[in-house]
């Protein structure tokens, strides 16, 4: 298997771990709302809180997913095991 592959699944296995941690948050945020927080809101503000929970669920995975991959890069020598997305960082055109 070579780096390519590897990058390609990795990106692939990194975004299906991101939606599932996002899609937990939000079940596990919506409960927590929709049991004790939704009966005490007024009806006015029912909805804007309904955005809040969505927000956080979106902010909490986020931070779950990045905490993940720093521990990843801890363990795993990325540039050993996986080829760069966006190159090496050198802009220089040929022949300037």
């Amino acid at each position: 298997m070579n780096k390519k592959l590897k990058t390609l699944l990795f990106v692939i296995g990194a975004t299906i771990f991101n939606l599932l941690i996002a899609s937990l948050c939000f079940i596990s945020l919506f409960f927590l709302y929709a049991r004790f927080l939704y009966p005490i809101i007024p009806e006015e503000s029912q909805v804007m809180g309904f955005i809040f929970v969505f927000v956080s669920a979106i902010a909490l995975s986020l931070f779950v997913y990045r905490f993940a991959l720093k521990f990843l890069m801890k363990k795993i020598d990325f540039d050993k095991h996986f080829d760069p997305i966006f190159g090496k960082g050198n802009n220089k055109k040929p022949g300037l």
